[in-house]
C-alpha cells in the first residue's frame, strides 16, 4: 500500500478527524473498522488522527488508534512534530505516558531543532516534562526476568516486575511515597523480593553510568530507590510491625520546628552513598546541599527532585506533607497551614503534626489580620483588575507589596 500523502483523505477520513474533536470513541471504532479509512493518513498539515487526538487531549481515542496501529514516532508534520509533541503541549501526562509506552522516541526533533521535553516545557507544561525524561522502559526491566549467560534463574521473578517498573516511573521520590507503593504490593512486602529488587536496582545504575552514553540522573535515580529498598529490607528484618515504623520515622518531625530530621539525614546519607564519586551530578549535589544546615532550605529532598525530574519542589503547587504528592488539596482542618492528598496521608501525619499544630494556628490568625494600609493595597489589586490593562503597573506593585506583608 503506497504511503499516505498529504491532504488526501476520503471522506470517512474527514469525518473522523471531526469525530476525534468531538471526542466520540464509540462513532470512531465505527469508521476505523471501514476499509475506507487508513489509521495513518495525513491531513494537509501532515498531522495523523494520532496527533489530532493527543493535541486535544482525547486519551480514549488516542489508546483506540495505538490499538488499530497508529504509527506513534509519524513525523510527517510540515513542521515536524510527533504525537509526542502534541501529548506534551496538550499538558495531559496520561496520554503522554501512553505515548511512550507504545514507543515513542524521545530524542526526535522538530523543525526547529526541539525534542518533545523541550516543547512542552517552552509552554510551561512541566509535569509532562517530568514524564518524558523519568521514562523507563518496561522492556529494560523484562530483560531481568529472564536467566541470562550461565545463571539458571533470573535476577528478578516476573510477578515483580511491574510493581517495580511502577515505582521506577515515579516521579515523587519522597521516601515516604516509595515506602507506601511498596506497601501497596504485597508481593514487595518480602525479604527475598526486596533484596532481589534492590539488586536489580544497583545493576540498572551500574548499567547507566557503563553505557555509551551516560546517563547519571537515571543512575542516581535508581541508585536512590535502591537505598530506600535496602531500608524497608532492614525495618522488616528488625520490626513486627512491617513498613509502618518506617513511615513513622521518616515523618517524625523534630520538637523545636516539626521538621523531618530522619528523612533528611537519610535522603543526604543516600547521595552520599553513591558509588561512582566522579560522576558531575553527584558533585553538583554536594555542592549544593553540604553548605546547608539541616532544617534550612533547600532540604536535600527539593534539591534531588529538581536534579532528577527538573520539578522545581513546593513552587506553585500545595505539595502533601506526608508522601509529597503534588496538587494536594484538603487542609488541616485547625490551623489551615498543612495540606494533604488523602484522608490516609492526614491520618499518618497526625501523630507529628499535632505538636506543632496549635502553634501554626496561632501564626495563622496572626497573619489573617490584615492593617489599613493592606486592605488600601487589596482594594487597589482589584480595582485594577476591573479597569483593565491601563492600571497593571498599581496592580504589579500592590501585589508585590502584599507578598511582601504576608
Amino acid at each position: 500500500m503506497a504511503a499516505p500523502q498529504k491532504g488526501d483523505l476520503s471522506a470517512s477520513e474527514r469525518k473522523i478527524l471531526q469525530v476525534i474533536a468531538a471526542g466520540d470513541v464509540q462513532e470512531a471504532t465505527q469508521l476505523l473498522a471501514s476499509k475506507e479509512v487508513r489509521v495513518n493518513c495525513l491531513d494537509e498539515y501532515g498531522m495523523t488522527p494520532l496527533m489530532h487526538a493527543a493535541y486535544k487531549g482525547k486519551a480514549d481515542m488516542c489508546r483506540l488508534l495505538l490499538q488499530h496501529g497508529a504509527d506513534v514516532n509519524c513525523n510527517q508534520h510540515e513542521y515536524g512534530y510527533t504525537a509526542l509533541m502534541f501529548a506534551g503541549l496538550s499538558g495531559k501526562t496520561d496520554i503522554t505516558s501512553m505515548m511512550l509506552d507504545a514507543g515513542a522516541e524521545t530524542d526526535l526533533m522538530n523543525s526547529v531543532g526541539r525534542t518533545a521535553a523541550q516543547m512542552a516545557a517552552f509552554v510551561g507544561q512541566h509535569d509532562c516534562v517530568t514524564v518524558i525524561n523519568n521514562f523507563f522502559s518496561r522492556a529494560r526491566l523484562e530483560y531481568y526476568t529472564r536467566p541470562q549467560g550461565l545463571d539458571r534463574e533470573p535476577k528478578l521473578p516476573q510477578s515483580l516486575a511491574g510493581p517495580l517498573h511502577k515505582i521506577i516511573m515515579t516521579t515523587n521520590l519522597n521516601p515516604v511515597k516509595i515506602v507506601m507503593l511498596v506497601k501497596e504490593n504485597p508481593v514487595l512486602v518480602d525479604v527475598a523480593a526486596l533484596e532481589k529488587c534492590y539488586q536489580v536496582m544497583d545493576l540498572l545504575c551500574e548499567q547507566c553510568v557503563k553505557q555509551q552514553d551516560m546517563n547519571e540522573v537515571l543512575a542516581m535515580k535508581m541508585h536512590y530507590i535502591s537505598c530506600v529498598f535496602q531500608k524497608c529490607l532492614a525495618f522488616l528484618q528488625k520490626q513486627d510491625d512491617k513498613l509502618d515504623a518506617l513511615v513513622k520515622s521518616l515523618l517524625r518531625g523534630r520538637d523545636s520546628d516539626g521538621f523531618p530530621q530522619y528523612q533528611e539525614k537519610f535522603i543526604r546519607d543516600c547521595i552520599r552513598r553513591f558509588p561512582y564519586c566522579e560522576a558531575t551530578l553527584l558533585q553538583q549535589l554536594v555542592r549544593s546541599i553540604t553548605p546547608v544546615e539541616i532544617g534550612n532550605d533547600p532540604t536535600a529532598f527539593s534539591v534531588l527532585t529538581q536534579a532528577l525530574t527538573g520539578q522545581m519542589a513546593f513552587v506553585d503547587a500545595d505539595y502533601c506533607a506526608t508522601c509529597g504528592e503534588r496538587g494536594a488539596n484538603k487542609r488541616c482542618s485547625l490551623c489551615k497551614a498543612v495540606t494533604y492528598c488523602s484522608l490516609t496521608c492526614q491520618k499518618l501525619h497526625w501523630f507529628t503534626h499535632k505538636k506543632m499544630c496549635r502553634s501554626l494556628q496561632e501564626q495563622s490568625v496572626g497573619l489573617d489580620k490584615d492593617t489599613p494600609r493592606l486592605k488600601e493595597l487589596k482594594g487597589a489589586v482589584s480595582a485594577s483588575r476591573g479597569e483593565g490593562g491601563c492600571c497593571w503597573r498599581l496592580s504589579f506593585r500592590a501585589s508585590c507589596f502584599c507578598l511582601y506583608l504576608c
